[in-house]
């Protein structure tokens, strides 16, 4: 098979566990549940999406052959200086439509610790080393544990509390983007607040202005 990957590119992990941290973003092409094109939002289960992940011609995204390819290319975007601490976020889209074990495999060989964010309705892959799952209402959540849970708040016919007997180590609450952000950022602080096995998650490389 060949990986379709929008964009490869180098910076900060800007939300969740390991915000601040140096990290190899691998957006995959693709979704399951949106196909990306803005006139299939309104009937897509995923509606609030706010990233790009169609087609393959983002800043250092292609198709690639083989598993090696795909690792070759994620390495490359790491500094060279930089040997140790290698980290890459495998993203999308929905990055579980297409990375599998061989890829996992060759992206360790070459010395990365594996992020992966999913909407939790795939199975994933053995060999992640860190998975989050960003749970979207109105699909079917086959990933029960992981991680770190990161839900999208407020989502319309939704609580946090339906997730909470999942077997997840941290459960994160991220505020809606878009014209009522503020207002959702509250809710979520609010939320916290009252409940605090939530902590809260914030989208910080959009106020940083980084990828």
């Amino acid at each position: 098979m060949a990986y379709l990957v929008k964009e490869i590119f180098y910076t900060l992990q800007g939300e969740g566990s390991h915000a601040g941290r140096p990290a190899v973003f691998c957006r995959f092409s693709r979704c399951n549940l949106w196909t990306g094109l803005e006139k299939d939002r309104e009937r897509a289960i995923c509606k609030f999406c706010d990233t790009d992940f169609v087609g393959t011609d983002g800043e250092g995204g292609g198709r690639f052959t083989t598993p090696e390819a795909l690792a070759a290319a994620v390495e490359q975007a790491w500094p060279s200086a930089a040997a140790d601490h290698r980290f890459v976020v495998c993203t999308g889209g929905e990055p579980l439509l297409q990375l599998d074990e061989a890829a996992l495999e060759a992206l360790h060989a070459r010395g990365f610790e594996v992020a992966v964010e999913t909407n939790g309705t795939r199975i994933p892959p053995k060999g992640i080393d860190w998975l989050c799952v960003s749970p979207k209402i109105g699909s079917e959540l086959v990933v029960t544990r992981g991680d770190e849970l990161k839900l999208v708040y407020p989502q319309l016919g939704g609580d946090p509390s339906q997730f909470e007997h999942l077997d997840y180590k941290h459960f994160r609450l991220q505020p809606m983007d878009g014209l009522e952000r503020e207002a959702n950022t509250q809710a979520a602080i609010s939320y916290c607040m009252k409940n605090p096995r939530w902590t809260l998650s914030l989208q910080t490389h959009k106020y940083l202005g980084i990828q």
